[in-house]
């Protein structure tokens, strides 16, 4: 079976989507994936950017999404805590709740985080809609290691 990353024994592996769809998205990510890099912990892997139409609600604006692997000490709570952080700081104002969602300058979304599987109300690992949206599984495909099998594969 294939591990999602090969990170030490001390550190995990963590897979963030990314994605942006007001002002400057390539900027708004690259400048996420500076913040990520310095809180997270060092990307290992990125996918190249993906633009996609909006999913779950209309609008004009397409998305710039991608995926980053990161080797982390930080336990999930504390991904999802920091990738909040991150994007309060980017100019994210308010939080998709009840499927309801709106343009947005960027969404950090924990996909993947070793072979964890927790299901908590606020935090699912992995993420439960990654197989729904193309915009996440193909950029994830583009960083994990093959082959492409294991607990993380519904």
């Amino acid at each position: 079976m294939a591990t999602p990353c090969s990170c030490s024994t001390t550190d995990h592996c963590v897979y963030l989507g990314l994605g942006s769809n007001m002002g400057d998205r390539r900027a708004t990510l690259l400048k996420a994936y500076k913040e990520i890099d310095r809180l997270v912990g060092p990307i290992v892997r990125q996918s190249a950017f993906l633009v996609s139409k909006p999913w779950g609600f209309r609008s004009n604006n397409d998305f710039l999404n991608s995926v980053v692997c990161c080797h982390t000490r930080l336990s999930p709570r504390q991904v999802l805590r920091v990738t909040q952080h991150i994007e309060r700081s980017l100019g994210r104002r308010t939080k998709s709740t009840g499927g309801i969602y709106h343009d947005r300058p960027i969404d950090i979304d924990i996909l993947l985080y070793d072979h964890l599987r927790m299901a908590d109300p606020d935090l699912c690992i992995p993420h439960p809609l990654i197989f729904q949206r193309d915009f996440v599984w193909k950029p994830l495909l583009e960083v994990l290691p093959p082959p492409i099998s294991g607990p993380f594969i519904p």
